[in-house]
C-alpha cells in the first residue's frame, strides 16, 4: 500500500505521493495481458459484474470498464480481453482513466462498495500493481482525463489540471454545475486545447494552454450534454439537452462551422465522436440509434484567425443538406437540415458510447448492458451500417 511521506496542500487539492518518486514522465508503452498474483478471478464463470463505468482510450484502440469489484481492459481489434484487476472486499471502480496503451491509469471509487475513495483520484501502475500516488479533494470526482504531460481532474463545479511529472497544480477553472463531468483535452503533444463548461448554461470554455487564450463559445440556449474535441483539439462538436442538433465548431475562434439534426424529437445524446481525419462525426443517444455524419470542413484553414468559406456554415452543407435546401428561409429550418449519412439502430433503453474504429469506415459501440458492436458504413451510399460482430463483454461466451 501507499506509505505517503510527503503531502502538499494545493489549494482544494491534496497531493499524496509515495515514498519512491512516480515514473509518470515516461510511462511504458505497454499493458501486462495477465493478473499478477496480488489479484484473482473472484467471479465464477457463471456470476456477472456490475457495470459502473465503461470508455475508450484517447485513440479508441482499447476501452476499460469499472465494475464491482475491479477493472477490466478490453483491446477493440481484435476484441479481446487484455487483463483484468479485482479486489478483495467491495472493489468497485467508478472510474478508469487509461493513458493510451501504457502501464499508468487513473482510478476512482465507484458503487456500492467502492475501492477507493470518492473524493480521490488514484494513480495506478500496472507494472507495479499499485498506487504510486494519489490526488485528493474536498468533493466528489466527477471524471479525469490524462494526457502524456497533464492530469486533468474535474469535480462539480471546478477542474484542476496537473503536470503528470511531478503533480505540480498548474491551473484550476470554475465551471457551472458539471454532475457528468464533462471535459475534453487534445491529445497532440506540445499542443493542449482543454474544452469544458463555461460559467452560464449553454456556454463552452476553451483553453488554448499554447497561446495562453481563453475562448468563450455560446454553443446553444439550452444546457451542455455532450461535445468532443478532434485529435488536435482544432475542432469541436457539441450537442445541449434537447438533443436535436449537433454543431461544429473552431476552436481557435469560436466560429460555427457546421450544424446537423440528429432528429426532430428530444433526445438525451451519450457521446460524440469525430473520425481520426475529421471527416466523419458519430452520435449516440436514448433513442437507441447511433448516427454518422459527413463534415465539411477544411482542417488546413482552422488555424488562421481569418474568415473564409470553411467557416460560413451556409458553403460548409450545401452539398449534403436536404433536397429542401434550394428553398431554404422559406420552408422550416427542420427541411433544409443535414441529415446522417449512416445508422445504426440498437436496443432502446441502454446507454451506449460510440468512436470510430482502427479500420476504414468502422464504428465501435459500447453499452452499459455489456454489449460491444463492431459495424461497417458506406460512405458513399450511406443508410444503415452493416453488423460485423458483437459480444458481451461481461459474458464472454456470448458472441455472434
Amino acid at each position: 500500500m501507499i506509505r505517503p511521506q510527503e503531502t502538499q496542500q494545493h489549494h482544494e487539492a491534496t497531493v499524496e505521493e509515495d515514498d519512491e518518486p512516480p515514473p509518470f514522465s515516461n510511462p511504458q508503452r505497454t499493458l501486462l495481458p495477465n493478473p499478477t498474483p496480488n489479484f484473482h478471478d473472484r467471479l465464477s464463470p457463471s456470476s456477472t459484474p456490475s457495470l459502473i463505468h465503461v470508455s475508450f482510450n484517447q485513440d479508441h484502440g482499447c476501452f476499460a470498464t469499472g465494475i464491482d469489484c475491479g477493472f477490466r481492459i478490453y483491446n477493440c481489434d481484435p476484441f479481446h480481453e487484455i487483463f483484468r484487476r479485482d479486489f478483495d472486499h467491495g472493489g468497485g471502480i467508478g472510474v478508469v482513466e487509461m493513458l493510451f496503451r501504457c502501464n499508468i491509469l487513473a482510478l476512482v471509487g465507484g458503487g456500492p462498495e467502492p475501492q477507493y475513495p470518492l473524493n480521490k483520484v488514484m494513480i495506478w501502475d500496472d507494472h507495479q500493481s499499485r498506487c504510486i500516488g494519489e490526488l485528493s479533494f474536498r468533493s466528489d470526482v466527477r471524471g479525469v482525463r490524462l494526457r502524456q504531460d497533464r492530469i486533468v481532474v474535474v469535480l462539480e463545479q471546478k477542474i484542476f489540471v496537473y503536470n503528470f511529472g511531478d503533480l505540480k497544480l498548474l491551473h484550476q477553472i470554475e465551471t457551472v454545475s458539471n454532475p457528468k463531468g464533462l471535459c475534453a483535452v487534445s491529445q497532440v503533444a506540445g499542443s493542449l486545447v482543454l474544452v469544458c463548461p463555461g460559467l452560464q448554461k449553454g456556454q463552452l470554455r476553451v483553453e488554448h494552454y499554447a497561446s495562453k487564450r481563453t475562448k468563450f463559445i455560446m454553443a446553444h440556449d439550452s444546457r451542455i450534454a455532450c461535445f468532443a474535441l478532434t485529435q488536435d483539439g482544432q475542432l469541436l462538436a457539441t450537442a445541449s439537452t434537447k438533443g436535436t442538433l449537433v454543431r461544429i465548431f473552431n476552436t481557435h475562434d469560436g466560429t460555427l462551422l457546421q450544424e446537423v439534426r440528429r432528429g426532430a424529437d428530444r433526445a438525451e445524446i451519450y457521446s460524440l465522436a469525430f473520425s481520426t481525419t475529421a471527416q466523419w462525426l458519430a452520435v449516440s443517444s436514448d433513442k437507441g440509434t447511433v448516427h454518422v455524419f459527413s463534415l465539411k470542413v477544411n482542417l488546413g484553414n482552422l488555424g488562421s484567425d481569418k474568415t473564409n468559406s470553411a467557416s460560413d456554415p451556409s458553403v460548409a452543407v450545401t452539398s449534403s443538406s436536404s433536397s429542401f435546401s434550394f428553398i431554404k428561409g422559406v420552408l422550416p429550418k427542420y427541411f433544409s437540415s443535414e441529415w446522417s449519412v449512416a445508422q445504426f439502430r440498437l436496443v432502446e433503453g441502454s446507454q451506449y458510447i460510440v468512436a470510430f474504429g482502427h479500420q476504414k469506415n468502422t464504428v465501435v459501440i459500447l453499452g452499459l448492458d455489456g454489449s460491444f458492436y463492431r459495424c461497417q458504413f458506406d460512405p458513399v451510399s450511406g443508410g444503415e451500417m452493416t453488423q460485423l460482430e458483437y459480444h458481451n463483454f461481461l459474458k464472454p461466451e456470448e458472441a455472434s
